[in-house]
Parts: structure tokens; sequence; C-alpha cells
């Protein structure tokens, strides 16, 4: 979800396409807990183990504004909350763990002036593709993890929209696909990753597609 789109030999090229350029009405919680304007790299102050480039964030808060302000439903500012952290097993998100704390009080701080929660995007699951046992838990992993955030954030029906892996780093990426496929809980959407184009890495998607797939997670979001 942090994306890599343009990162080579540990360097952003800098290039953003686009449906991910900065708009006066995307704003982003920053790493010191204030809304600052938005721009690639999202995530850089939250997922700084690792060079950050462009994601879906930005292409989806622009399809978003772009569609439904042309709308009779017209949206004021959008504001996104980064919180991903490259190269993390479902697990390590688990209820009591740091990320999964660091999510929820980001969650929360976001909208103690005011606004509303509206949906959570997830992009995850690459690293529980190496073993296994890692893989034939994902489905319950990421079940429970919908659940306790529903509960914490007090949204018992609030919207998650998954996406579907492209890749992985591990031989168990099918077994992580049926997996999020089978995910049956009420209000979980998902799109598809499969099949857009991936780096030279073979691992993370191009910028290109990191935009295709914000679109596609505004549309899904505005299917809702």
């Amino acid at each position: 979800m942090a994306g890599r789109g343009g990162v080579h030999g540990g360097k952003w090229d800098g290039n953003v396409p686009t449906e991910c350029k900065p708009n006066p009405s995307i704003l982003r919680l920053s790493a010191q807990l204030s809304w600052v304007a938005a721009h690639e790299p999202l995530h850089a102050d939250i997922d700084v183990g690792k060079a950050c480039g462009v994601g879906p964030g930005m292409a989806f808060a622009n399809e978003l504004l772009l569609r439904a302000n042309s709308s009779s439903h017209r949206t004021g500012v959008v504001g996104l909350v980064p919180c991903a952290v490259g190269g993390t097993k479902i697990s390590q998100w688990a209820k009591g763990s740091r990320l999964y704390g660091q999510l929820v009080k980001r969650a929360k701080v976001s909208v103690s002036g005011g606004g509303v929660i509206r949906a959570i995007l997830w992009y995850q699951g690459e690293s529980d593709t190496v073993r296994k046992v890692d893989a034939d838990a994902y489905k319950g992993n990421m079940e429970r993890l919908i659940m306790d955030l529903r509960t914490d954030l007090n949204i018992p029906s609030l919207l998650v929209i998954q996406v579907g892996l492209a890749s992985g780093e591990g031989k168990f990426v099918e077994t992580v696909r049926k997996a999020q496929q089978e995910i049956k809980l009420g209000n979980v959407k998902s799109v598809d990753a499969n099949g857009l184009r991936l780096e030279s890495d073979h691992l993370h998607l191009t910028s290109i597609s990191e935009a295709h797939l914000g679109i596609k997670l505004a549309l899904a979001y505005l299917s809702v």
C-alpha cells in the first residue's frame, strides 16, 4: 500500500503520473499527526525502512474527487491517513501489536477535529506467501483484523476494500489470493491487482499500475 512505483536501486525516480498529482482538496495525516498537503510519496515519513515511491493512494483520492464532484454528491476534502509498512506479514498487524496500535491511533486522531472515517484500503500479503503456514492462516488473520478494527474504531460496518495480490515473495501467492477471495464478512469489497504490470523486481507495481489500482479502488468505494 505504501507503493514502490518508480523505485529502482533503492531510490525513487521522482516521476509522478498525472493521476497522482497533488490536489488542494487532498490532505494527508503526517507522522507528526498533523494535516498537510498530500503528495507522492504518500508514505515517505511512515514507511521509513525502505524507499517509498508511487502508491495507489493519491490516484484513489483524485479519482474520488473527480467523479464525486461531477455528480450531485459533492465531496469536500479527502483526508488520507497513510499507515502502511512494507514487507510485513498480516500477523504483525494483529491487535496488540505496535503496528495495529499505530494504525488505530492515527485513525482516531484523523477524526478528532471533525470528519468521518469512510473506508480502509488494504493492500498487503506478499510476505505471507513465503511460508505455507502463513498463507493458510491469512483468511482467519484478515477477518480477525477487520473485526478488531471495526470494534476499536467503533464503526461496526466500516467499509474495507482489499487488493487481491499481483505477486508475492514466495510460492504461495495463489493460496493467499484464494484466502482473500473467500472472506465473506459484510461490507468487505475487493479489487484485483493481478495482471497489472510489475517493476523489474517482479514484486512491486509500476507507477502507472499503482495509478490504475488507485482508480480501481475509487470505483469500488463509489459503488458502495
